[in-house]
């Protein structure tokens, strides 16, 4: 399957912005079952520096720093991504989850060493003891890992509702603990809390989700939005990818942007401007199938509001 992800970013500020600069995670990574076969990013107006790298996580990282004044700011990323069709391949079977969380903690040798790094809090997550708790009712005793995953994933879907009216970006894992209530971000931090609390390591992904319109309804046009799921380490297989949101384990409607410790280290554009006063924020996300993008380009604009 081909996708094409259309990802745009518009600023609209009450006072002009003299000078700005940014950091962007937009562009797809290149994994196994993922291959990212165009991108651009079009930013306006023309930045006078933009720097490309690869960050500590392995992410493609842009800066970029606008030294002229300005009253609005849009970045635009287009890609093009082949994803493998089928569901990704599970473990056939999983050792106790105790035993995981001991060699993660003990084993220094690659790859548990990368694992290690995403056993511990971090900004936007912070364990708790309502947490632990949370999540010890899916990992008794000897319970297999995969088995106390799919438990912990499917609880938080249940027990949780998405609201995107209930929180910000910056509402913190505790009360969301409470509300029991917000978006994937949300869903995404409280299920890596839980898996954290036990010594698990668990690393937060962001991404886009391409969504099925209701039966007979036409797909609209901008309506996808940016995504988040989890991933936690398993013995001989590597990172093993869960959504809390969709009760799922991410297949060939995810396209992985990004991975790290939080939220914070994928945030899709974020930055500082120096003027500007209050502003105003739009986004549009748009994930197609190739095809029906070739279909419908003269009839709907890909990215139009």
């Amino acid at each position: 399957m081909r996708l094409r992800v259309v990802h745009e970013t518009r600023y609209v500020y009450e006072e002009p912005v003299t000078t700005s600069h940014h950091l962007i995670h937009v562009t797809p990574r290149a994994l196994d079952r993922q291959t990212c076969i165009l991108h651009d990013i079009a930013i306006s107006p023309s930045p006078g520096v933009l720097r490309k790298r690869i960050d500590y996580f392995g992410n493609a990282t842009s800066y970029f720093g606008i030294h002229e004044a300005h009253r609005t700011l849009t970045v635009v990323a287009k890609s093009d991504v082949r994803l493998k069709i089928g569901p990704r391949p599970l473990p056939p079977a999983s050792p106790p989850w105790e035993e995981v969380q001991s060699q993660t903690a003990s084993d220094r040798k690659p790859p548990w060493a990368e694992a290690r790094e995403y056993r511990y809090d971090s900004p936007y997550v912070r364990t708790t003891k309502e947490v632990r708790e949370f999540a010890e009712v899916s990992f008794p005793r000897r319970r297999p890992l995969l088995e106390a995953m799919l438990d912990l994933t499917a609880r938080i879907s249940t027990e949780f509702k998405y609201d995107p009216t209930a929180t910000g970006v910056s509402t913190p894992v505790a009360e969301v603990m409470q509300l029991r209530r917000g978006v994937c971000q949300d869903f995404a931090h409280v299920e890596v809390a839980c898996l954290r609390s036990l010594g698990l390591s668990a690393r937060y992904v962001s991404g886009y989700l391409l969504t099925t319109p209701p039966p007979g309804k036409p797909r609209l046009v901008g309506a996808d939005g940016s995504h988040a799921w989890i991933a936690t380490f398993f013995p001989n297989v590597g990172w093993v990818d869960f959504d809390p949101v969709n009760n799922s384990i991410p297949s060939d409607h995810h396209i992985t942007v990004a991975h790290g410790r939080d939220f914070g280290d994928v945030t899709p554009l974020r930055g500082v401007v120096q003027g500007g006063g209050g502003h105003s924020l739009e986004v549009s996300v748009d994930v197609s199938p190739v095809d029906d993008v070739e279909h419908d380009a003269a009839e709907s604009p890909v990215g139009n509001d």
